[in-house]
């Protein structure tokens, strides 16, 4: 009861927001191989071009807050929806460099406005027996972008300016999304909040599709009676336990980024290289099994998280990540492997020249992730270029070769024995699935359900800014510290903080299956 064809149609449509920013996320790996080749881009140039999307996004997640909370979740969508198809239109439209950064600044604004406004829509519209589901259905969206994503890359590898249409996918569907949300109701307790009482009772009976929605209604006006009074300065002041939800909240996001997926799920395919998957095929079909595991791991998280509970989901997922992650480092140890920074040792030329036998082994931040994650799609676009046809500028791969030999350290020869290269490639396996039923889709279901209506989207997007900042640092920090350290100390550091995100979870995080947004609220505020 309550959760409706019509509930169910509404949470989708706004899902496909987290479809959208799955892709995006994703698909730069595989579009920089080509533009950097065409526009001659540096390694600074192309980590600007991909750190770009993170400011936009740090940025949205700074200001968003506001626009949700003042103009509603549903305006909120369509305004993120629009400005990823004008930024998608912009990359497809101009190759500069200038343009380029332009363009992924508007779709990070994009893509972190949606998450945050998709996230609180859906829980606000949400029946409390089915909110898990239909919250976590923005999550699996996410993985099933990143997959498409892998899929599009290698797809268009081999054509000619693939990447503008791996960049044009998204314009149809953004579109349509922008489209199909105004057609949609406003969330009723945005109406309640904005002192529209009438036109939230008929959303609510829509929605529930019942004749009287008067007790769910009343139920939600009575929460909101005071919540519409607190400011931004609330959240950090000890009214209602608001600091203390804050704290949780920022946490949270925290251990989602210092738990290493981001970094382990860009650098898939470096990562089994350095352990011996050294055929480009290889890496690069692992690369597209690590989005396939994403996928076939969030749908039982999504679909059970109502009975199971998002606290249960998450100790298990910290659990299974710590285990998996002491393996890694552990088969790392005992891999002998000598890692170079390609941006500093190599000069642009010698990069491209790479062979598959002798590629350099970069366990790199931004500025390494797109040269090696889809090292086959750019192999194989290198290969089917023929110096006739090559662009004014671009580089002759073929005449370097005959002058240069790649300079730096490479892979010590060797094979790998086989016991340590399939156990590497199974723990890494396990520790994505851990994240994808724990870390991935529960954090941003609890952060829509602890914070009160009347600040959440504001609270939602100063955790949303946390976690866009913490990425960005660590995505611009992975290098340093794992030319410092090695990639297995890297791997038994993810260990601690995932051991300390699961005594986190234990202590702090509430149980909240079964319970109404307005019951979790007067329980926090206790």
């Amino acid at each position: 009861s309550g959760c409706g064809t019509f509930t169910f149609l509404s949470s989708a449509i706004a899902a496909i927001s987290g479809l959208l920013m799955g892709y995006e996320l994703g698909l730069i790996s595989g579009a920089l191989l080509q533009i950097s080749s065409i526009l001659e881009l540096s390694c600074k140039e192309q980590e600007i071009i991909v750190s770009s999307l993170l400011f936009g996004a740090l940025f949205a997640s700074l200001t968003g807050g506001f626009l949700i909370d003042r103009f509603g979740r549903r305006l909120a969508i369509i305004i993120a929806s629009s400005l990823l198809v004008l930024g998608s239109l912009i990359l497809l439209l101009y190759e500069s460099y200038e343009i380029l950064i332009v363009g992924r600044i508007a779709i990070g604004i994009s893509i972190s406005l949606s998450s945050i406004a998709t996230c609180v829509y859906i829980a606000e519209i949400a029946p409390q027996h089915r909110r898990g589901l239909l919250v976590s259905l923005n999550e699996l969206m996410i993985v099933i972008g990143i997959l498409f994503a892998y899929i599009s890359n290698y797809a268009f590898a081999s054509v000619f300016h693939g990447w503008k249409y791996m960049f044009g996918l998204v314009i149809p569907l953004g579109a349509l999304q922008a489209i199909a949300m105004y057609f949609l109701p406003p969330s009723p307790r945005f109406l309640v909040m904005k002192n529209n009482d009438e036109a939230a009772r008929k959303v609510l009976e829509r929605l529930r599709e019942t004749s009287d929605a008067t007790k769910e209604l009343t139920v939600i006006k009575s929460s909101l009676k005071d919540e519409h009074q607190y400011t931004f300065l609330d959240l950090f002041r000890s009214k209602n336990n608001m600091r203390a939800r804050m704290l949780v909240g920022l946490t949270l996001v925290f251990f989602v980024q210092t738990t290493g997926q981001p970094n382990i799920l860009f650098y898939a395919s470096t990562v089994l290289k350095s352990v011996g998957f050294q055929s480009n095929e290889a890496a690069s079909l692992a690369s597209t099994g690590v989005g396939v595991v994403k996928v076939v791991s969030t749908v039982p998280a999504t679909v059970f998280v109502d009975q199971v509970g998002s606290k249960t989901f998450l100790c298990i997922g910290s659990s299974v990540m710590a285990v998996s992650l002491v393996t890694m480092g552990l088969v790392n140890r005992n891999i002998h492997m000598n890692f170079t920074n390609v941006c500093r040792s190599q000069s642009p030329e010698d990069f491209f020249l790479q062979r598959p036998e002798n590629f350099t082994i970069t366990n790199g931040s931004l500025r390494n992730f797109f040269a090696s994650i889809a090292s086959t799609e750019k192999l194989s676009f290198d290969a089917q270029k023929s110096p006739d046809v090559a662009r004014s500028g671009e580089l002759n791969r073929t005449a370097l070769a005959e002058d240069k030999s790649p300079t730096g350290s490479h892979m010590e020869s060797g094979e790998v024995p086989v016991v340590l290269k399939w156990l590497s490639l199974a723990s890494l396996l396990v520790y994505v699935a851990a994240f994808s039923i724990g870390l991935g889709p529960m954090s941003w279901l609890v952060l829509s359900e602890i914070f009160p209506g009347g600040i959440r989207g504001r609270a939602m997007a100063l955790t949303s800014s946390m976690n866009w900042g913490i990425n960005l640092l660590i995505s611009l920090t992975f290098l340093s510290v794992t030319d410092l350290i090695g990639l297995s100390w890297v791997c038994f550091i993810y260990t601690i903080m995932s051991l300390a995100s699961l005594a986190f979870v234990i202590v702090f995080i509430p149980e909240t299956k079964g319970c109404s947004l307005e019951q979790i609220s007067m329980e926090l505020a206790k």
